[in-house]
């Protein structure tokens, strides 16, 4: 594997890569590389969503980096700045790298998962061509895998922290051009994913547990439904049991009381890149 560290043009923003060497027995292979987000409310990042998530990817034969984003205090959409730009770095970087810049995967967990569907919701608006200098189709997700992910900012079923927080310090003047931009009354409107889903939205993988109590099972439900009114291809798992958290929910994340396992769980990345391999 190859390790590197690469800086997104802010303190303490950058993107770590787990790349495989490339083969001498196919020196041209090319793999999908996914870029993992882990969450924390946008609050801090929470670290057992982070590389062991990428090395479990790359044991399924992919690229994998790991995303360091902008945490509050803060104001929107500067995590999604960060998110874009690593895009673009990956794609940047694709033929040195060995990625297949068609096959790039934005994977989020919890608020990271927010922050993933941000970008799938987002990606070619007229409003962040403001902060960005790429070209749109540079920072499009191909894909987006979203582990128990924050969506609404329904006040019935929100993470109240994490949709606070994206929302952050912005200036009045400032959150009215972008609500303008995207034919929204709030930013509220603005960071409730379902309700920004476009015929360009990418395809989509979601998991989520009924158990969870953090981030309630409704918000995936909305984004799925969400999905399937705009023709959007999604695949959705929602399991019976599993606390918020569970990250690969397996043994090699588990707490020190053994909590953070979940058997019936542990499964998503293998339903993941069977339904990728499908697309």
């Amino acid at each position: 594997m190859i390790y590197e560290t690469f800086s997104l043009g802010k303190k303490d923003i950058f993107l770590k890569t787990y790349l495989h060497e490339s083969q001498p027995f196919n020196p041209d292979k090319k793999r999908p590389l996914v870029i993992v987000i882990p969450g924390g409310g946008y609050e801090h990042i929470g670290f057992r969503e982070r590389e062991p998530v990428a090395i479990r990817f790359n044991s399924l034969g992919f690229h994998a980096a790991t995303l360091t984003y902008s945490l509050s205090p803060m104001k929107f959409p500067d995590a999604l700045i960060d998110l874009a730009n690593a895009v673009a770095l990956v794609r940047e970087n694709a033929e040195k790298w060995y990625v297949d810049s068609d096959k790039i995967i934005v994977c989020g967990f919890s608020a990271g998962g927010h922050l993933a569907a941000s970008l799938g919701a987002f990606w070619n608006s007229k409003f962040l061509k403001d902060y960005i200098p790429h070209n749109p189709e540079k920072i499009r997700p191909n894909a987006l895998l979203l582990s128990y992910p924050v969506i609404t900012s329904d006040p019935n079923y929100w993470h109240e922290g994490s949709i606070m927080n994206v929302i952050g310090t912005i200036q009045a003047g400032e959150a009215k051009k972008i609500c303008s931009s995207l034919g929204k009354e709030t930013m509220s409107d603005v960071v409730s994913i379902e309700k920004n889903i476009t015929k360009d939205f990418p395809p989509t993988f979601i998991w989520h547990t009924i158990q969870d109590e953090a981030v309630p099972a409704k918000n995936t439900l909305l984004l799925a439904d969400a999905l399937y009114e705009a023709k959007i291809d999604c695949e959705y798992h929602l399991f019976n049991r599993g606390k918020h958290a569970l990250s690969l929910a397996t043994p090699e994340v588990a707490d020190p009381d053994g909590t953070n396992t979940e058997k019936e769980c542990s499964v998503w990345p293998e339903l993941f890149k069977n339904w990728f391999e499908g697309l």
